[in-house]
């Protein structure tokens, strides 16, 4: 089950990656970059936070193979995929969901507590994200409104990853990725943000 949710996470990731980048009209270098950056920053930062090192995604050669596939793939193919409409955001939120658990269940491994844990997991799911923003000119959607939960879900599923693992971790990942997904999608259903600081 881990590693299913590794290779989907990596996978999703890629994707949409890729799509920002075709979004901004980057070329077919720039396209192979974001996706990369997007599928495996997150988990690298996250394993050089708790000193595993090199990180893992860097050292899976067949995980990188299919994260130049899936770039080239959406590369060709965009046209059909973005026929899709919703796909780009559907994509984001499983990888977000994925690695926020994935993330959290890593810092339980290394024995961290509850907020270590929470950071970690929020960490893993948001890295790509925030360097793809970054990388592509966007102002990182962490860090204002962007009419819903991002780093608040990744957040709230890695603490459920935390306080469910004792009982059975299998359970306690899915339903961490379960969370993020519907704290996601529900707030952005529900028109929910979180507040901001009052105009002088």
């Amino acid at each position: 089950m881990l590693q299913v949710l590794i290779w989907l996470g990596t996978i999703t990731f890629a994707a949409s990656g890729a799509l920002t980048a075709i979004g901004q009209r980057f070329d077919l270098i720039g396209v192979l970059v974001l996706a990369s950056v997007t599928a495996v920053g997150g988990g690298a930062i996250r394993d050089v936070l708790v000193g595993k090192l090199p990180p893992a995604s860097l050292q899976n050669e067949t995980l990188l193979w299919v994260v130049f596939a899936t770039a080239l793939l959406t590369f060709f193919f965009h046209r059909y995929i973005e026929r899709l409409g919703r796909l780009p955001y559907l994509l984001d939120t499983l990888g977000l969901a994925l690695f926020a658990a994935l993330g959290a269940q890593q810092g339980i491994t290394f024995g961290l507590g509850f907020w270590g844990v929470v950071f970690t997991g929020t960490v893993s799911g948001v890295g790509g994200g925030l360097l793809k923003d970054v990388l592509s000119r966007q102002i990182p959607v962490i860090f204002y409104r962007s009419g819903d939960f991002y780093a608040s879900a990744a957040a709230v599923g890695s603490g459920v990853v935390f306080l469910l693992h004792p009982l059975e971790p299998t359970v306690a990942l899915l339903a961490g990725v379960v969370t993020t997904i519907i704290m996601r999608v529900g707030s952005r259903w529900l028109g929910l943000t979180l507040p901001i600081p009052r105009e002088q």
